[in-house]
C-alpha cells in the first residue's frame, strides 16, 4: 500500500481503513473530502499527521488549523470535531490511537 494512493474519492462518509492493530494501539488512514465531523470524547490518545490537505480540529476552547506535514496530539476525553477538511486537495490523515 502507498500512503498516498486514492482508489476512490470519499463523496458523501470519510473512509477511513485500519492499517495495523494491537492490543494498545490502532493506526488508521482517513480520507477526507469536506467532510466534517460531530463532537467527539475518545477513550484513547490520539496522534495526527495530516499528509495532504487543510483541515480544522475544533477543541471547547480553541482551534487548530492544519496544513500537510502538521501533526497534533489529542488527549484522551478531550473534546474536540473537525469543523473544515479540504477538498482540493482531499485531506489524507494518519491517526495513531493509544492507551
Amino acid at each position: 500500500m502507498n500512503i498516498f494512493e486514492i482508489e476512490k474519492i470519499p463523496e458523501t462518509e470519510e473512509i477511513l481503513e485500519i492499517l495495523a492493530q494491537g492490543d494498545n494501539v490502532r493506526i488508521e488512514r482517513i480520507l477526507s473530502n469536506g467532510q466534517t465531523t460531530d463532537w467527539m470524547i475518545q477513550d484513547e490518545k490520539e496522534f495526527v499527521v495530516l499528509l495532504q490537505g487543510n483541515a480544522t480540529i475544533e477543541f471547547d476552547d480553541r482551534e487548530i488549523h492544519l496544513s500537510k506535514g502538521d501533526t497534533l496530539m489529542i488527549n484522551e476525553k478531550e473534546k474536540h470535531r473537525v469543523s473544515y477538511t479540504s477538498e482540493s486537495p482531499i485531506c489524507i490523515w494518519f491517526c495513531v490511537f493509544f492507551s
